[in-house]
């Protein structure tokens, strides 16, 4: 298998976590998406990462149906429940911290535009949505060892990854102190050699 990634994108660190946990091998290709001479349009016609190169030769892209396709590889631990309801309860936690990590995207961009160009409403908005996912994430897995059932899943994956990622991008934003329950429980996963092996460049 072929992962086409940026070793930055949090979404690709997901499937990364995925297949490290699984110790499934692979070949990593990092690719800039936002280089317009970069190939991964190839792969995507959205011009995003992670996209896989299976060893059948398909390509499958955006990191849920990716994640989704390596749990048909028969390969455990598996991250997704057999029973449907409870893998519906494991999506919905990984599209929530998706979603935080999209807004704080959003967030980013904004901050990258020319300063007359740039909209706070719009900032604040996004963030709003960063904090109100945070609020909800950290209820979720206050008192918990795993976000959904009483196995690691794709959720926690997902959660883990969001917050790598938020602290990546925004170092001065108090995260940890505003979310001190979150910010423990994601420690302890980041022992993980998964995540560990797979942490962001600065």
């Amino acid at each position: 298998m072929q992962l086409i990634a940026s070793l930055t994108s949090p979404f690709a660190r997901k499937i990364r976590v995925q297949l490290a946990e699984k110790g499934l091998p692979f070949v990593l290709v990092p690719e800039n998406p936002h280089d317009p001479a970069s190939p991964i349009g190839r792969f995507n016609p959205l011009g995003k990462v992670p996209a896989l190169v299976a060893d059948d030769g398909r390509t499958w892209f955006d990191s849920p149906v990716i994640a989704e396709y390596i749990e048909t590889l028969s390969a455990a631990p598996f991250f997704l429940p057999a029973d449907r309801l409870a893998a519906l309860e494991v999506r919905q936690v990984e599209a929530l911290a998706d979603g935080v990590t999209d807004a704080g995207i959003l967030v980013l961009m904004e901050s990258r535009r020319a300063a007359e160009q740039q909209s706070e409403a719009w900032r604040a908005r996004q963030w709003g949505k960063v904090e109100s996912g945070l609020n909800a994430l950290q209820s979720l897995v206050a008192g918990r060892t795993w976000a959904v059932g009483d196995a690691m899943s794709l959720a926690d994956i997902a959660i883990g990854c969001m917050w790598g990622w938020l602290l990546l991008r925004f170092p001065h934003a108090g995260l940890p102190a505003q979310y001190p329950a979150l910010a423990a429980w994601v420690e302890r996963l980041m022992q993980r050699p998964s995540f560990a092996q797979t942490h962001p460049p600065a």
